[in-house]
């Protein structure tokens, strides 16, 4: 652990409060499946520029879906759509998200059935709304347990759940990983993704868990809300000078961001991408990004969190 705490440094990542949806999407087998997926989180890595932060908290395999993983027995995934507290109307916002995603992503996708996970109060009416598109064919119906709606289409059938839930969560837990090179910080942060995407409630939602891109809140051009991390591109250290934060011998930093389900999710996938990080061969130093409380009040603590457990 001495060891450990060495490596990464005694700072804290700045998370923020959000509404999530959760879904589950099954389909035939995992082709169509990850078809899917890939269509419904598409363009959703920041809210920056996206109207979400989508991605996937759990793969369910064709072993496990037969065995009563999923409602039909087929391969699934369980998905989230993060948008932040502090967007207008947050509610309303997420549900032209969820509206959208499914209608266009879901229904349009081969074989794809579409199942809520959150059983709350108040919730959206999505089903009804995405089965207009049945053109007055649509009807409710019962299947594998779930009251829903069925829409006929040109390839079959497909089913949705009535009522949609959405609840509280968090987002923007993030981990900054420092090596001499581009290959040891992309390492680091690919085993670092893959051990938070397998924490329970825990979502990455940039291009392989990834973002090589790290951004700072505000820009010198007033019209942009955030800008590239100037302090922490290592090949501005030298235009920089004292003003740089990248520590000598450091040529790449990647980040990975992660959001979930509560805060306790977060710190255990926060640990568990540690942990797997810390396995990469050179690699020099393990941070993370805050504002000193500025953007968020939930604050994850990394040298707590790997003394959890």
């Amino acid at each position: 652990m001495a060891d450990l705490k060495q490596l990464v440094d005694d700072t804290y990542a700045e998370g923020f409060r959000s509404v999530y949806g959760e879904i589950l999407i099954t389909a035939r087998d995992q082709r169509w499946l990850k078809h899917c997926v890939n269509a419904v989180t598409g363009h959703a890595s920041s809210t920056i520029m996206c109207d979400c932060e989508a991605g996937v908290s759990r793969w369910i395999g064709p072993e496990e879906a037969s065995a009563g993983g999923t409602p039909d027995g087929r391969p699934g995934a369980t998905v989230q759509f993060h948008v932040p507290r502090f967007v207008k109307n947050r509610e309303g916002h997420l549900e032209k998200v969820m509206l959208a995603r499914i209608s266009q992503n879901i229904l349009t996708c081969p074989t794809a059935s579409c199942f809520n996970q959150l059983e709350t109060e108040p919730f959206f009416k999505l089903g009804r709304k995405v089965a207009l598109f049945g053109d007055r064919h649509q009807f409710r119906d019962e299947r594998f347990g779930h009251k829903g709606w069925v829409i006929p289409t040109l390839g079959g059938e497909f089913f949705l759940s009535r009522r949609f839930g959405f609840r509280d969560g968090v987002m923007g837990g993030n981990l900054w990983f420092f090596g001499p090179d581009e290959a040891t910080a992309l390492d680091a942060a690919e085993r670092a993704s893959a051990a938070a995407e397998a924490t329970e409630g825990v979502v990455t939602t940039f291009p392989g868990g990834i973002a090589s891109s790290g951004s700072k809140a505000g820009s010198s051009y007033d019209f942009l809300i955030a800008a590239t991390y100037a302090e922490y591109c290592p090949t501005l250290r030298e235009k920089l000078g004292e003003k740089s934060q990248v520590p000598d011998g450091v040529g790449s930093i990647m980040e990975i961001i992660m959001n979930g389900r509560d805060l306790e999710a977060l710190q255990a996938g926060t640990r568990n991408a540690i942990l797997a990080a810390a396995e990469t061969p050179e690699l020099i130093k393990i941070s993370a990004g805050n504002y000193g409380g500025r953007l968020g009040k939930t604050f994850v603590h990394l040298h707590e969190v790997i003394s959890q457990g």
